[in-house]
């Protein structure tokens, strides 16, 4: 004789499944409204609308919106990390490994620059940005130690220092280049990262310091010379 436990078992599944989907779709929806009309001013009511369900089934799969940044951020570091692997086995050094992962980046942002803008608001708005420990820090600084232990990196600056400044380096270019008046030609975003992150990695001074002046040299007597030899 059939238990009725027998039934019930594979009807589970298929529940977990439709509300699974049913969550995909709501979630869909809204990252379709966030790209199109920012994440502020999206409301609960129209993701609904959007999902053609009802604004209380709405939070059945998200007690709140907020829910939804998490998801995109969650499935953004998961195309980061599948997408920086082999570019990071092909580096040639620590120099390169950092600049494939701000490549990387930049692919990410340009391939949904609209959505990418309003999910950049959107952490900024609810302080995601001044939270600790972001999945970005940890890729960085694995880069970092990996570079010191190969004797790559000379600084007496931890790695999580070094990994905030090159957070930092990214969050602000990507900011610049998510500001609605920005010129977000393909490629324009990646350029912006590779001179800053140049800059970072050669610093401002030179590699050797300047000769001193001579003692009982006088001042400005090199410029002097050089006005009577244009003369």
């Amino acid at each position: 004789m059939r238990q009725p436990s027998d039934e019930a078992a594979p009807a589970a599944p298929r529940r977990e499944r439709k509300k699974e989907r049913t969550r995909e779709h709501v979630y869909a929806a809204a990252v379709a409204l966030f790209s199109r009309q920012g994440y502020a001013d999206t409301s609960v009511t129209q993701i609904a609308e959007q999902a053609g369900i009802g604004r209380g089934t709405f939070f059945n799969y998200f007690p709140h919106k907020d829910c939804l940044i998490n998801i995109w951020t969650q499935e953004r570091v998961r195309k980061l990390h599948r997408r920086l692997a082999p570019r990071l086995r092909n580096a040639p050094d620590t120099a390169g490994a950092l600049r494939a992962c701000m490549s990387t980046l930049s692919d990410l942002n340009e391939e949904e620059p609209e959505l990418s803008a309003a999910m950049l608001t959107a952490w900024i708005q609810t302080g995601r940005l001044l939270q600790p420990g972001p999945p970005l820090g940890a890729i960085l600084t694995d880069i970092v130690e990996q570079g010191r232990t190969r004797g790559e990196i000379h600084t007496t600056a931890s790695a999580e220092q070094i990994a905030g400044a090159l957070r930092d380096l990214y969050i602000g270019a990507l900011h610049r280049w998510s500001h609605p008046a920005a010129d977000r030609a393909h490629g324009r975003l990646d350029t912006e990262l590779q001179q800053a992150l140049n800059l970072l990695l050669h610093g401002l001074t030179p590699h050797h310091p300047p000769p001193r002046p001579r003692p009982g040299a006088r001042a400005g007597a090199g410029a002097d010379t050089c006005t009577a030899g244009s003369r």
